[in-house]
């Protein structure tokens, strides 16, 4: 499984980097999320529909599992979506912008090696990811993500029905499994914070429970 890991991490690295500097070199394609495109922003978008299809096949051959059947319908409509965003040359520059997310990604398949490779959670290396990738998963897919369904929904009278269907479709997809994803993180990385959190609340409370008897007590002596 690390290969697989791995792999995924080297194409979340690239298209990190390559993302943000496709719209840095042209920044007109901010203003046309439509129309604009660049010899960059296709090649990077054309280069995630190979990795896709890759990670795809990788994971039909060697690592079935239910959670491998949710991440298929993923892999399946990003890959649609970015073919037809490749074939048009229409929408290149929202696909380029939804690679954002593999900003994330690093410290996504960062913390799989490190599971992996049986890391302790309690080291530095471990706990300083943990925090990088909660960060950026709020801004580059919580966040991310928000604003895109929002643009596809202003701009519903410019979309074509069937490209809008399928994006949104893709869209409502993807929010709700970074949702799952998001508290499944939370749940297995932050446990033991919130855990120390309500425990400290309850010995607090006990405390002052018990002084609050203890005057009492005085009270009547």
């Amino acid at each position: 499984k690390w290969r697989n890991v791995a792999t995924s991490l080297v194409h979340s690295a690239i298209t990190g980097v390559w993302a943000p500097l496709a719209f840095y070199q042209a920044p007109e394609m901010r203003d046309d999320l439509i129309r604009s495109s660049t010899f960059s922003s296709h090649s990077l978008v054309c280069f995630s529909i190979g990795y896709f299809i890759y990670d795809a096949v990788d994971m039909l051959l060697y690592h079935r599992k239910k959670s491998t059947y949710e991440l298929l319908i993923h892999h399946f409509l990003v890959i649609l979506c970015f073919g037809i965003a490749a074939t048009t040359k229409q929408f290149v520059a929202y696909g380029a912008l939804s690679l954002m997310i593999e900003i994330n990604s690093v410290f996504l398949h960062t913390r799989q090696l490190f599971i992996i490779t049986n890391e302790p959670k309690s080291s530095k290396r471990y706990k300083a990811n943990a925090l990088l990738n909660v960060g950026t998963f709020l801004c580059f897919r919580v966040l991310l993500l928000g604003w895109m369904t929002r643009w596809i929904t202003l701009h519903r009278d410019e979309i074509p029905l069937s490209f809008f269907t399928v994006g949104s479709i893709g869209l409502a997809v993807m929010v709700i499994m970074n949702i799952i994803l998001f508290c499944r993180i939370l749940s297995v990385d932050f446990s033991g914070v919130f855990r120390r959190k309500i425990e400290s609340k309850t010995v607090t409370k006990q405390n002052t429970h018990a002084e609050g008897e203890k005057d009492l007590l005085r009270s009547f002596f």
